[in-house]
Protein backbone atom coordinates (compact mmCIF):
# COMPACT_ATOMS: atom_id res chain seq x y z
CA UNK A 1 0.00 0.00 0.00
CA UNK A 2 1.62 3.15 -1.01
CA UNK A 3 -1.80 5.39 -0.51
CA UNK A 4 -4.40 6.72 1.67
CA UNK A 5 -7.31 8.84 2.05
CA UNK A 6 -8.48 11.91 3.99
CA UNK A 7 -11.57 13.93 4.70
CA UNK A 8 -10.76 17.31 4.55
CA UNK A 9 -13.58 20.41 4.84
CA UNK A 10 -14.10 22.15 1.48
CA UNK A 11 -16.42 24.66 2.15
CA UNK A 12 -18.34 26.10 6.23
CA UNK A 13 -21.76 24.57 5.32
CA UNK A 14 -25.10 26.47 6.11
CA UNK A 15 -27.72 24.57 8.08
CA UNK A 16 -27.29 21.05 7.60
CA UNK A 17 -23.87 19.45 6.79
CA UNK A 18 -23.74 17.79 3.10
CA UNK A 19 -21.48 16.07 1.43
CA UNK A 20 -20.21 18.82 -0.97
CA UNK A 21 -18.72 20.30 2.24
CA UNK A 22 -16.24 17.77 1.90
CA UNK A 23 -13.52 16.45 -0.95
CA UNK A 24 -11.82 13.42 0.15
CA UNK A 25 -8.06 13.16 -1.08
CA UNK A 26 -6.03 10.77 -1.55
CA UNK A 27 -2.92 11.52 -0.69
CA UNK A 28 0.99 9.28 -0.10
CA UNK A 29 0.69 6.97 2.84
CA UNK A 30 2.71 9.28 5.39
CA UNK A 31 5.71 7.45 7.25
CA UNK A 32 6.59 7.61 10.60
CA UNK A 33 9.31 9.87 11.40
CA UNK A 34 12.00 9.78 14.84
CA UNK A 35 9.41 8.75 17.65
CA UNK A 36 6.58 8.30 15.93
CA UNK A 37 4.32 5.75 15.04
CA UNK A 38 1.48 5.16 12.07
CA UNK A 39 -1.82 4.41 12.99
CA UNK A 40 -3.91 2.68 10.57
CA UNK A 41 -7.72 4.05 11.73
CA UNK A 42 -10.46 1.60 11.92
CA UNK A 43 -13.38 3.70 13.68
CA UNK A 44 -14.25 7.63 13.72
CA UNK A 45 -16.64 8.58 16.41
CA UNK A 46 -19.34 11.03 15.23
CA UNK A 47 -20.33 13.87 17.95
CA UNK A 48 -22.18 16.79 18.17
CA UNK A 49 -19.47 19.54 18.95
CA UNK A 50 -18.48 18.54 15.17
CA UNK A 51 -21.08 21.12 13.75
CA UNK A 52 -19.87 23.79 15.81
CA UNK A 53 -15.88 23.08 14.93
CA UNK A 54 -16.75 23.46 11.18
CA UNK A 55 -18.15 26.85 12.28
CA UNK A 56 -15.77 30.07 11.67
CA UNK A 57 -17.70 32.02 14.66
CA UNK A 58 -15.65 31.93 18.01
CA UNK A 59 -15.34 28.65 20.13
CA UNK A 60 -13.42 27.28 22.75
CA UNK A 61 -11.06 25.41 20.00
CA UNK A 62 -10.22 27.09 16.45
CA UNK A 63 -12.45 25.67 13.78
CA UNK A 64 -11.39 23.46 11.22
CA UNK A 65 -10.03 25.17 8.59
CA UNK A 66 -10.76 25.12 4.91
CA UNK A 67 -8.46 22.46 3.28
CA UNK A 68 -7.84 20.75 6.53
CA UNK A 69 -8.50 17.18 7.73
CA UNK A 70 -11.64 17.15 9.66
CA UNK A 71 -11.03 16.82 13.43
CA UNK A 72 -12.36 13.42 15.35
CA UNK A 73 -11.47 11.68 17.99
CA UNK A 74 -10.61 8.02 16.01
CA UNK A 75 -9.21 4.84 16.66
CA UNK A 76 -6.95 2.25 15.01
CA UNK A 77 -4.04 -0.23 15.28
CA UNK A 78 -0.23 0.77 14.77
CA UNK A 79 0.94 -0.60 12.11
CA UNK A 80 4.72 0.95 11.80
CA UNK A 81 6.48 2.50 14.56
CA UNK A 82 9.81 3.84 15.54
CA UNK A 83 8.13 4.86 19.37
CA UNK A 84 9.22 1.84 21.76
CA UNK A 85 5.57 3.14 23.91
CA UNK A 86 3.22 2.54 20.86
CA UNK A 87 4.59 -1.12 19.13
CA UNK A 88 3.29 -2.53 16.44
CA UNK A 89 -0.36 -4.16 17.02
CA UNK A 90 -0.97 -1.90 19.53
CA UNK A 91 -4.63 -0.55 19.49
CA UNK A 92 -5.33 3.33 20.73
CA UNK A 93 -7.15 6.36 20.73
CA UNK A 94 -6.86 9.92 19.77
CA UNK A 95 -7.88 13.14 18.10
CA UNK A 96 -6.45 11.79 14.60
CA UNK A 97 -9.49 12.94 12.31
CA UNK A 98 -11.21 11.53 9.60
CA UNK A 99 -8.81 9.49 7.71
CA UNK A 100 -7.39 6.21 7.12
CA UNK A 101 -4.19 6.51 8.52
CA UNK A 102 -2.35 8.99 10.85
CA UNK A 103 1.33 9.63 12.06
CA UNK A 104 1.58 10.53 15.89
CA UNK A 105 4.52 10.79 18.85
CA UNK A 106 1.83 9.53 21.36
CA UNK A 107 1.22 13.40 22.64
CA UNK A 108 -2.46 12.59 24.03
CA UNK A 109 -3.00 9.02 22.55
CA UNK A 110 -4.78 6.64 24.66
CA UNK A 111 -3.29 2.85 24.59
CA UNK A 112 -6.34 0.54 24.98
CA UNK A 113 -6.86 -2.89 25.78
CA UNK A 114 -9.71 -4.99 23.29
CA UNK A 115 -9.54 -7.74 25.62
CA UNK A 116 -11.29 -5.12 28.05
CA UNK A 117 -13.87 -3.80 25.09
CA UNK A 118 -14.79 -3.77 21.48
CA UNK A 119 -12.09 -1.31 19.50
CA UNK A 120 -15.44 1.04 18.82
CA UNK A 121 -16.03 1.43 22.41
CA UNK A 122 -13.00 3.34 23.15
CA UNK A 123 -14.07 6.20 21.50
CA UNK A 124 -17.96 5.53 22.85
CA UNK A 125 -18.75 4.98 26.72
CA UNK A 126 -14.95 4.42 27.39
CA UNK A 127 -13.55 7.61 25.68
CA UNK A 128 -15.27 11.15 25.35
CA UNK A 129 -18.79 10.86 25.85
CA UNK A 130 -17.83 8.96 28.88
CA UNK A 131 -15.33 11.42 30.35
CA UNK A 132 -18.03 14.14 29.58
CA UNK A 133 -20.94 12.05 31.35
CA UNK A 134 -18.61 11.30 34.35
CA UNK A 135 -17.06 14.67 34.95
CA UNK A 136 -20.50 16.82 33.82
CA UNK A 137 -22.12 15.29 36.31
CA UNK A 138 -19.80 14.46 39.71
CA UNK A 139 -18.19 17.18 39.18
CA UNK A 140 -20.56 20.06 37.98
CA UNK A 141 -24.07 18.61 38.83
CA UNK A 142 -23.12 17.07 42.12
CA UNK A 143 -25.83 15.27 42.58
CA UNK A 144 -26.64 14.25 46.16
CA UNK A 145 -28.15 10.54 47.26
CA UNK A 146 -31.88 10.74 46.66
CA UNK A 147 -31.92 14.00 44.82
CA UNK A 148 -33.78 13.82 41.07
CA UNK A 149 -32.04 13.84 37.92
CA UNK A 150 -33.10 14.73 34.80
CA UNK A 151 -31.24 13.92 31.60
CA UNK A 152 -32.26 15.28 27.67
CA UNK A 153 -31.39 13.41 24.88
CA UNK A 154 -31.04 10.25 27.04
CA UNK A 155 -30.59 7.60 24.58
CA UNK A 156 -27.70 9.25 23.47
CA UNK A 157 -23.79 8.56 24.05
CA UNK A 158 -23.43 11.17 27.14
CA UNK A 159 -27.23 11.24 27.89
CA UNK A 160 -27.75 7.54 28.59
CA UNK A 161 -24.28 7.32 31.00
CA UNK A 162 -24.57 10.44 32.77
CA UNK A 163 -29.36 8.73 34.10
CA UNK A 164 -26.85 5.19 34.78
CA UNK A 165 -24.06 7.22 36.81
CA UNK A 166 -26.49 8.94 38.21
CA UNK A 167 -28.30 5.95 39.56
CA UNK A 168 -25.22 4.00 40.86
CA UNK A 169 -25.16 7.79 42.78
CA UNK A 170 -28.97 6.62 44.45
CA UNK A 171 -30.64 9.35 42.68
CA UNK A 172 -33.94 9.27 41.08
CA UNK A 173 -33.53 9.51 37.05
CA UNK A 174 -35.79 10.83 34.23
CA UNK A 175 -35.18 11.21 30.87
CA UNK A 176 -35.98 13.15 28.32
CA UNK A 177 -36.37 11.30 24.63
CA UNK A 178 -38.20 11.17 21.30
CA UNK A 179 -39.91 7.96 20.41
CA UNK A 180 -41.29 5.00 22.53
CA UNK A 181 -38.38 2.71 21.63
CA UNK A 182 -35.94 5.11 22.37
CA UNK A 183 -37.63 5.84 25.91
CA UNK A 184 -38.07 2.35 26.92
CA UNK A 185 -34.46 1.45 25.92
CA UNK A 186 -33.79 4.24 28.86
CA UNK A 187 -36.24 2.58 31.07
CA UNK A 188 -36.26 -1.26 30.43
CA UNK A 189 -32.48 -1.64 29.24
CA UNK A 190 -30.85 1.31 31.45
CA UNK A 191 -32.75 1.67 34.02
CA UNK A 192 -33.59 4.85 34.32
CA UNK A 193 -36.84 5.68 36.75
CA UNK A 194 -38.46 7.53 34.23
CA UNK A 195 -38.37 8.41 30.45
CA UNK A 196 -40.47 11.40 29.10
CA UNK A 197 -41.27 11.13 25.14
CA UNK A 198 -40.70 15.17 24.61
CA UNK A 199 -42.77 13.82 20.84
CA UNK A 200 -46.40 13.11 22.31
CA UNK A 201 -48.32 14.89 25.05
CA UNK A 202 -47.41 17.68 27.11
CA UNK A 203 -44.04 17.89 27.84
CA UNK A 204 -44.32 20.18 31.38
CA UNK A 205 -46.92 17.86 32.28
CA UNK A 206 -46.07 14.71 31.78
CA UNK A 207 -41.71 15.86 33.43
CA UNK A 208 -44.16 17.13 36.75
CA UNK A 209 -45.79 13.67 37.13
CA UNK A 210 -42.55 11.70 36.81
CA UNK A 211 -40.51 14.43 38.88
CA UNK A 212 -43.02 14.80 41.75
CA UNK A 213 -40.50 16.07 44.01
CA UNK A 214 -39.13 18.63 41.50
CA UNK A 215 -35.50 18.71 39.73
CA UNK A 216 -32.16 18.66 41.64
CA UNK A 217 -30.34 18.64 38.86
CA UNK A 218 -29.70 18.81 34.66
CA UNK A 219 -28.39 17.43 32.58
CA UNK A 220 -28.59 19.79 29.20
CA UNK A 221 -28.02 18.02 25.94
CA UNK A 222 -30.86 19.86 23.89
CA UNK A 223 -31.46 23.47 24.72
CA UNK A 224 -34.51 25.23 22.97
CA UNK A 225 -38.07 24.91 24.42
CA UNK A 226 -36.84 21.99 26.77
CA UNK A 227 -34.42 24.23 28.82
CA UNK A 228 -37.14 26.42 29.13
CA UNK A 229 -39.55 23.42 29.93
CA UNK A 230 -37.18 22.17 32.45
CA UNK A 231 -36.17 25.52 34.13
CA UNK A 232 -39.88 26.33 35.86
CA UNK A 233 -39.52 22.48 37.34
CA UNK A 234 -35.85 23.06 39.17
CA UNK A 235 -35.58 23.30 42.94
CA UNK A 236 -33.65 26.08 44.93
CA UNK A 237 -30.43 25.41 44.72
CA UNK A 238 -30.43 23.23 41.63
CA UNK A 239 -27.36 22.77 39.19
CA UNK A 240 -27.43 22.41 35.60
CA UNK A 241 -23.95 21.10 33.91
CA UNK A 242 -24.93 22.48 30.60
CA UNK A 243 -23.10 20.17 27.90
CA UNK A 244 -24.66 21.21 24.73
CA UNK A 245 -27.53 22.23 22.64
CA UNK A 246 -28.24 20.08 20.10
CA UNK A 247 -31.81 21.93 19.10
CA UNK A 248 -29.77 24.51 17.60
CA UNK A 249 -26.59 22.85 15.88
CA UNK A 250 -27.92 23.46 12.64
CA UNK A 251 -30.00 26.07 13.03
CA UNK A 252 -29.27 29.18 10.18
CA UNK A 253 -31.31 32.03 11.86
CA UNK A 254 -30.24 33.23 15.58
CA UNK A 255 -32.53 31.38 18.28
CA UNK A 256 -34.81 32.92 20.58
CA UNK A 257 -34.74 32.43 24.75
CA UNK A 258 -34.81 30.56 26.52
CA UNK A 259 -37.24 33.04 27.82
CA UNK A 260 -36.82 31.35 31.45
CA UNK A 261 -33.66 32.54 32.56
CA UNK A 262 -35.71 34.72 35.76
CA UNK A 263 -36.22 31.07 37.49
CA UNK A 264 -32.32 31.15 37.49
CA UNK A 265 -32.57 34.00 40.14
CA UNK A 266 -35.69 33.26 41.81
CA UNK A 267 -34.23 29.45 42.65
CA UNK A 268 -30.92 30.17 43.16
CA UNK A 269 -29.82 28.14 40.09
CA UNK A 270 -25.97 27.31 38.95
CA UNK A 271 -25.73 27.27 34.95
CA UNK A 272 -22.42 26.00 34.27
CA UNK A 273 -20.72 25.27 30.79
CA UNK A 274 -18.52 22.67 30.68
CA UNK A 275 -15.80 21.04 28.33
CA UNK A 276 -14.52 17.64 29.29
CA UNK A 277 -10.64 19.58 28.20
CA UNK A 278 -11.44 21.25 31.41
CA UNK A 279 -10.72 17.50 32.78
CA UNK A 280 -8.09 16.44 30.73
CA UNK A 281 -5.27 15.68 34.01
CA UNK A 282 -8.18 14.01 35.29
CA UNK A 283 -9.01 11.34 32.31
CA UNK A 284 -7.81 8.25 33.73
CA UNK A 285 -9.56 8.67 37.22
CA UNK A 286 -12.55 8.94 34.66
CA UNK A 287 -11.42 5.38 32.58
CA UNK A 288 -10.90 3.93 36.27
CA UNK A 289 -14.65 3.92 37.58
CA UNK A 290 -16.24 3.84 34.07
CA UNK A 291 -13.85 0.49 32.76
CA UNK A 292 -14.68 -0.82 36.70
CA UNK A 293 -18.34 -0.18 36.65
CA UNK A 294 -18.74 -1.33 32.64
CA UNK A 295 -16.60 -4.61 34.04
CA UNK A 296 -18.77 -5.28 36.86
CA UNK A 297 -21.91 -5.08 34.59
CA UNK A 298 -23.47 -1.85 36.08
CA UNK A 299 -22.87 0.61 32.97
CA UNK A 300 -24.65 -0.15 30.22
CA UNK A 301 -22.65 0.77 26.44
CA UNK A 302 -24.22 0.35 23.00
CA UNK A 303 -22.66 2.02 19.95
CA UNK A 304 -24.47 2.37 16.82
CA UNK A 305 -21.87 1.51 14.16
CA UNK A 306 -22.81 2.68 10.38
CA UNK A 307 -20.78 1.68 7.27
CA UNK A 308 -20.09 3.88 4.24
CA UNK A 309 -16.61 4.99 5.29
CA UNK A 310 -15.40 8.16 4.41
CA UNK A 311 -18.30 9.03 2.14
CA UNK A 312 -20.80 8.11 4.41
CA UNK A 313 -19.64 11.14 6.72
CA UNK A 314 -22.08 14.28 6.43
CA UNK A 315 -24.92 12.07 6.17
CA UNK A 316 -24.42 9.88 8.86
CA UNK A 317 -23.29 13.08 10.94
CA UNK A 318 -26.75 14.55 10.46
CA UNK A 319 -28.26 11.39 12.61
CA UNK A 320 -27.05 13.48 15.32
CA UNK A 321 -28.83 16.62 15.07
CA UNK A 322 -32.05 14.27 13.76
CA UNK A 323 -32.41 11.79 16.55
CA UNK A 324 -31.71 8.93 14.26
CA UNK A 325 -29.51 7.53 15.86
CA UNK A 326 -29.49 4.70 18.93
CA UNK A 327 -26.22 5.29 20.58
CA UNK A 328 -23.10 6.14 20.42
CA UNK A 329 -22.79 6.71 16.55
CA UNK A 330 -19.82 5.33 14.74
CA UNK A 331 -18.56 5.49 11.49
CA UNK A 332 -16.66 2.71 10.19
CA UNK A 333 -13.57 3.06 7.70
Amino acid sequence: MSATRSLRLASRPTGRVRPENFEIREEPLPEPGDGEFRVKLEYVSLDPAMRGWLSAARSYVPPVEIGEVMRAFSCGTVEASNNPDFPVGQAVAGRFGVRHHAISDGTGVLKVDTNLAPLPRWVGGLGMPGWTAYFGLLEVGRPKEGETVVVSAASGAVGSLVGQIAKLKGCRVVGIAGGPRKCAYVTDELGFDACVDYKTGSLADDLRTACPDGIDVYFENVGGEILDIVLDQMNDFGRIPFCGMISAMNATEPQPGPYNFRKILTSRLTVRGFIVFDFADRIPEALDALGRWHGEGRLKMREDIREGGLEAFADTLNELYSGGNNGKLVLAL
